[in-house]
């Protein structure tokens, strides 16, 4: 059991480190939602123009990130031992609604590096805790020296109204607290120390809980989903490394759209002309002087004057805008190479391509979100066992901690393609609930379709056999006598 002191030591410890990460994380937010301030532009093309380009952005951040996420779907739960997916446990995700909240985990882990899952007890239905996913700007896992796996706290800290909430998750309790939402870091560090001593942290009251209370599970109930993760560094966010090629495309596009406002149309000169003039007029229409002409329109029209003798007329030719979409090709190139993400993703162009042709143009992507199965499997498998520990059942929680998370597949296939490899490793013998899984169906929909084949055997032996095994006995198809059912 922890003392109050050292439970704020261990918040203001994570606390520190929360804060030190999410200046990344919002950034990664910010690109991902098209809020990107031009960058790499000279200081006079900034002065003038920044401000012109401040809400265009050619996101390809969002392409790269949603890519992998489309193809992220868990299917259930195999528990070590077990024939068939544990019904129980899917329950309790569907309760929770985390087929749909599951793809935002994913989708803030891939922008993030890390995104995070809380498992707790339910008091109004024991049977089915309560299970969120949270985001890396809120939450933060400390693991044991030398473990990326054995966790020794977690933190949750938000802000809410004009208080700031913290809650501690240790293995064998739990601590509340809360505070005044600090102001604005601009005060001088005595300022700043004296407000930090005034607005600490102090246990928060929540009624009918006592602060601190027991964590019945035994263990620290956060998981984290790390994305690319690092033998001896942080993981790595998918768009760390398109950010900087992101600012390039959006620049250039910048310089084309001002080239195409100044520089796409023929220019026109003339030389040694008096500016022309425009007769003032009074209220009887008598020419009282004169103006020159409003200059604006000839820069409308591409048109400069210029007085002095020998007036001569000269053409500059429009400039040539190819170079700029050439150079946006070349960087949008680049993103699909070093991500991994398909070109037809980005360029949205297919040209008579075969369906050999697409898998190949999918393979880094298939393998990228393998990765990731692999990878937030594991975190999703200790997931499931605190599931289990919050439902009191320590057997099931073993057999889950060496189980096998069930994802839908990563690659992309026609029905036609589907069906027809099936039918041919139905051939070789792999068994129809197999199949079914592999087809895409999750265990609860296998089941239930286990069940309308058993009806339509009963009702009908011979038909549902032979159309199973792809015979018409409309054409006269009969089974052969080695693979005929002994129908009695």
């Amino acid at each position: 059991m922890a003392t109050k002191e050292q439970a704020l030591t261990l918040v203001g410890l994570l606390e520190n480190e929360l804060l030190r990460r999410r200046p990344e994380i919002e950034t990664h937010n910010r690109f991902y939602r098209g809020d990107q301030p031009l960058k790499f532009a000279s200081e006079q093309f900034g002065k003038f123009h920044s401000d012109r380009y401040r809400d265009f952005a050619d996101n390809w951040v969002q392409v790269v990130s949603d890519s992998p996420v489309e193809r992220l779907t868990v299917n259930g739960m195999l528990p070590a031992g077990a024939t068939q997916a544990d019904d129980d446990l899917w329950r309790v995700w569907q309760m929770n609604g985390l087929d749909a909240d599951s793809q935002l985990g994913f989708l803030g882990a891939v922008n993030s590096a890390r995104s995070f899952v809380l498992v707790w007890g339910n008091p109004d239905d024991e049977d089915t805790p309560e299970v969120t996913f949270e985001d890396a700007s809120q939450c933060i896992v400390m693991f044991e020296a030398g473990s990326r796996r054995k966790r020794r706290a977690a933190l949750k800290r938000w802000d809410d109204g004009p208080k700031s909430f913290a809650t501690l998750y240790l293995p064998d309790e739990v601590w509340k607290f809360e505070r005044p939402i600090l102001g604005p870091g601009d005060k001088t560090p005595q300022m700043q120390q004296a407000e930090d001593e005034v607005n600490s942290w102090e246990p928060r009251e929540v009624p009918s809980e006592p602060n601190p209370q027991v964590n019945p599970m035994g263990v620290v109930p956060m998981v984290e989903l790390p994305n690319r993760p690092m033998l001896a560094d942080e993981p790595i966010s998918d768009i760390t490394g398109v950010i900087a090629m992101q600012n390039a495309v959006n620049l250039t596009w910048a310089q084309l759209f001002t080239a195409m406002d100044y520089a796409s149309f023929p220019q026109r000169i003339v030389t040694g002309a008096e500016v022309p003039e425009i007769p003032i007029l009074d209220a009887n229409g008598q020419i009282i002087g004169s103006k020159p002409v409003d200059l604006e329109r000839f820069a409308v029209d591409r048109v400069m004057f210029f007085t002095g003798d020998n007036v001569k007329t000269d053409e500059w030719t429009a400039a040539n805008l190819e170079a700029y979409t050439k150079v946006i090709e070349v960087a949008v190139g680049h993103i699909a190479a070093q991500t991994r993400t398909p070109q037809h993703y980005l360029i949205g162009k297919m040209a008579n391509l075969s369906g050999d042709a697409l898998i190949a143009a999918e393979t880094g992507l298939v393998k990228r979100v393998e990765e990731k199965q692999l990878w937030f499997g594991q975190a999703l498998r200790e997931v499931f066992r605190l599931i289990a520990l919050a439902k009191g059942d320590d057997d099931k929680a073993r057999a889950v901690a060496a189980g096998r998370l069930l994802w839908a597949d990563a690659e992309s296939r026609s029905q036609a393609q589907m069906a027809d490899a099936l039918q041919k490793l139905k051939a070789i013998g792999f068994p129809f609930e197999w199949i079914a899984l592999r087809y895409g169906l999750t265990p609860t929909e296998v089941v239930d379709l286990l069940e309308m084949r058993e009806k339509e055997m009963q009702a009908d032996p011979l038909g549902a056999f032979t159309a199973m095994m792809g015979r018409d006995p409309a054409n006269g198809d009969q089974p052969s006598s080695e693979t005929s059912p002994d129908i009695a």
